[in-house]
């Protein structure tokens, strides 16, 4: 890796779990490669399924205020 990566990585790790979650995103969906919609396919069948299985009873719910303060104890 260049220098001017990691003086880029370096300030990235200083982002909170969140954050550096939401730039990694950003950053992945500038990007395109043979197997982009197949992965993009299987997130759809995940959240098809995990919104079923919420409205079947089989998940409960949690708020995005403890979602977000899970993630930042990482």
């Amino acid at each position: 890796m260049n220098e001017r990566l990691q003086e880029v990585l370096k300030e990235v790790l200083k982002l909170s779990p969140t954050d550096r979650a939401q730039l990694v995103e950003e950053v992945l969906s500038n990007f395109e490669f043979p197997e982009r919609e197949e992965i993009d396919r299987l997130w759809v069948e995940e959240a098809e399924d995990r919104i079923s299985a919420y409205e079947e009873g089989k998940l409960k719910a949690k708020s995005l205020s403890d979602v977000y303060s899970d993630i930042e104890k990482l």
